[in-house]
């Protein structure tokens, strides 16, 4: 029997949080990996625009 999924998460007394994922090129090889972060929505506009 399948559980029934909630969003729980999703409050309308709390902040409003995003997932920011990031494309972080290494200084040894070059590649790219993903930084994933999540922080409240006001704060994505800050973090997006530093390095």
């Amino acid at each position: 029997m399948a559980k029934k999924v909630v969003a729980s998460l999703k409050k309308t007394d709390g902040k409003s949080f995003a997932k920011v994922i990031r494309a972080v090129r290494s200084e040894k090889t070059g590649a790219y990996t993903f930084r994933e972060e999540i922080m409240p929505a006001e704060l994505v506009k800050e973090a997006l625009a530093r390095k």
